[in-house]
Formats: C-alpha cells, sequence, structure tokens
C-alpha cells in the first residue's frame, strides 16, 4: 500500500500527528518500535505539566496557549480526564532567568499569574518554607496533564480516523527518493510520499539514515513519589511547581488521587544510550538532592515511597528541533523536546501535520530551526 506519510515514532508528538494527519484525510502509517504508551522513552510516568507563562522563552506562549485549547478539545472528544487545573507554582529569584523571562512572558501576552512573595506563599501553602529573597509566580490557569492517557486518547481517535500503526516495529532502514520515501521495519518495506520523524533518544540512530547528524543528548533521568498529607500536598490544596534555585532546577506535581507528592530534577542526568537498559532507580544514589531539597523548602512531606527512571533527548540550548530535513523538503524532523516538551505534543502534531501539507504554520518556528546546528 502506497501511503501519504509514514510517522516514525508513535509517541507524544508523533501519535498526535498521526491524528491531525488522519483527520486530514491521509493514509498514514504509524510505525514504533514498542506499544505506545510505554515505560520505554520520555513520556511515561503519568503526569506533565502544562505552563503558559514561559520561563524558557516567550516564543514558547503562543504554541502553549494552542496547546492548552487542543488538550480541552482532546478531553471532549475522548472523554477522559486530561487535563487537571492545578495551577502552577514558579518558585525562585526573582531575578533568576527562568522566573524574569516567565514574568516578563505573562506581561507580554497578558496571562493571569500573581507574584506572591516568600511570606505571602508559605501563608497560603503551609507546606512551603520559602526563604525572604525567593517570590512564588502562581498561573492559576495551567496544571497537569495526564501524559498517558492523552496518548492513549490519540492513538483511538487515529485509528478511528483511519491511521494504521504498527507497533513492535523498529526502523532499520530508511531510503529518500526524489518524491517518496522507503521505510523498512521488521523486514517489510513501506511506501510514502512525506516522512515525519519523531523517535526522541533514538533520534541520532534514525537521523544517521538520513545523512543528518545533530547535537542530540539522550540522559538518564529519575523522578520520585513521597508520602505527603493531602491537606497540605494534595490536589486542590497545592499546585503543581517548578523551582530555579541555586542548588538546581526541580519540578513536581500534587499529590494526584493519593499517589503521594511527585518530584525531579529538571537539570544534570547521566548520558545514556537508549539501545541499552536504563540503570535502575536507586533509593541511595538518586534520592539524596530531592530530599535535600524537600527538607529545606517543603519540610511536612512525608519519607520517599517510590522512584523511576526515564530518559530525556536534549539539545545544546534546549530548544526542539521542529523542521524540514535541510536536502529533503518531504522529510520532517521533530526531536529535541526532553524536560519540556510533552505540554506541547498536541499543537506539533497540528504544526507538523501543516508542514506535511505544504501549509505554513500558525507560529514563528525560527527558534526551532535545524540550520543552528548545521556548519557555515
Amino acid at each position: 500500500m502506497q501511503y501519504d506519510v509514514i510517522v516514525v515514532g508513535a509517541g507524544s508528538m508523533g501519535m498526535a500527528a498521526g491524528y491531525f494527519l488522519a483527520k486530514h484525510g491521509q493514509r498514514v502509517l504509524l510505525l514504533d518500535a514498542f506499544d505506545p504508551p510505554h515505560s520505554h522513552a520520555s513520556h511515561h510516568g503519568e503526569t506533565r505539566i502544562i505552563r503558559h507563562a514561559y520561563g524558557e522563552g516567550k516564543d514558547y506562549v503562543p504554541l502553549a496557549l494552542r496547546a492548552q485549547t487542543l488538550w480541552e478539545e482532546l478531553e471532549h472528544q475522548s472523554q477522559q480526564s486530561i487535563f487537571l487545573k492545578t495551577g502552577v507554582l514558579n518558585i525562585g529569584e526573582r531575578t533568576r532567568p527562568f522566573i524574569s523571562t516567565l514574568i516578563a512572558s505573562a506581561e507580554e501576552y497578558q496571562l493571569p499569574i500573581e507574584v506572591l512573595s516568600a511570606e505571602q506563599a508559605n501563608a497560603r501553602y503551609p507546606g512551603l518554607a520559602l526563604p525572604s529573597e525567593f517570590v512564588a509566580v502562581l498561573e492559576s490557569t495551567s496544571g497537569v496533564l495526564r501524559c498517558e492517557k492523552a496518548i492513549e486518547a490519540y492513538r483511538q481517535l487515529a485509528q478511528e480516523q483511519g491511521a494504521e500503526l504498527n507497533t513492535y516495529s523498529r526502523v532499520s532502514d530508511i531510503n529518500v527518493l526524489q518524491n517518496s520515501v522507503i521505510v523498512t521495519a521488521k523486514g517489510k518495506e513501506f511506501s510514502a510520499k512525506k516522512l515525519v520523524v519523531s523517535v526522541g533518544a533514538w533520534s541520532n540512530d534514525l537521523l544517521k539514515m538520513l545523512d543528518l547528524d545533530l547535537p542530540l543528548s539522550p540522559v538518564r533521568k529519575t523522578f520520585a513519589w513521597y508520602d505527603a498529607p493531602d491537606e497540605l500536598y494534595g490536589e486542590g490544596h497545592f499546585p503543581a511547581f517548578s523551582w530555579d534555585i541555586p542548588e538546581g532546577m526541580y519540578y513536581g506535581f500534587p499529590s494526584i488521587d493519593g499517589a503521594g507528592l511527585k518530584i525531579g530534577r529538571h537539570d544534570q542526568g547521566e548520558p545514556h544510550e537508549p539501545n541499552t537498559p536504563l540503570v535502575p532507580f536507586s533509593q541511595a544514589q538518586d534520592t539524596s538532592d530531592l530530599n535535600q531539597l524537600l527538607s529545606r523548602y517543603m519540610p511536612q512531606v512525608g519519607p520517599f515511597h517510590v522512584g523511576k527512571t526515564c530518559m530525556y533527548t536534549r539539545t545544546p540550548d534546549e530548544h526542539f528541533i521542529i523542521d524540514h530535513h535541510p536536502k529533503y523538503s518531504h522529510v520532517m524532523i521533530a526531536s529535541g523536546f526532553s524536560g519540556h516538551g510533552f505540554k506541547f505534543a498536541s499543537v506539533i502534531g497540528e504544526v507538523l501535520t501543516d508542514m506535511v501539507l505544504d501549509k505554513s504554520p500558525d507560529f514563528d518556528l525560527s527558534l526551532f530551526s535545524i540550520e543552528r546546528f548545521q556548519p557555515d
């Protein structure tokens, strides 16, 4: 069968793209090395934060706002609980780049935020113990996405629209022709007019097949749940949160459905080869920095409960890659999302669809250009 488009990697961005492409009448084949959602990639772990005011750069705000609309549409279409309006509390010194950029982006786009002094934040949220030099920027309209449920919902809708999904179909070869592509997976060849590659930590492997070398670095990351009193840290009493403080950058979630307070460290991480097993979570080695933050700033959180591992795939500047292949206009690349990308999966699926259909996306994507990593 001749497809209009093959999407390699049916995770966060790929599954959303598969849905939007099929919705637009495209004959879509989704190929994934596993069975999404799954625990091998960057999308597992139940929850992700969605923020609208954006400390990583003001250019992300229009994408975040469109993503929010699309998540709410997905929730309605799937009749699943996808978005939890917990609010997000961003904590740190006001002069730090993340906090100052976040406030500036909110002012530019007239987003509703509330800047609390440490004293005000501690009074409103008795589970906090912030020092006087910190501020806490509350964005009450944002919150938490159920990431695995979102992928399940896009998967169901994509297939209802006629998309074909081949699971456990690792791609072994890609042959790009002048007006088509031939993709080999599990010994079978599949042909399409266009190709979307969105394979997260396996991007380097796939991009080599496309004669493309990009500085993408997979790293091992960990996160953990801690027992926590619901009256202090439960959903409805405590927001999702991010920290940009001298100790590092952290993120976390209130206790949802009694699971406990979830927290992870955003920066750092050990390099990881994605074709080898991740080193399992170690309470002795992977909780020390989390314990330090909690004991200092959230002292009423209880003992460690359980920890998990995942992979980030980073670019050197930590901005995404969303672009056409430099040599092949009918090949689209989407990568480098880890750490702050999942919230955009819905809108990036829509953007990739526009690119496949030769439409100009409604957003300035220059920040995500491959050219910034190409030699002069």
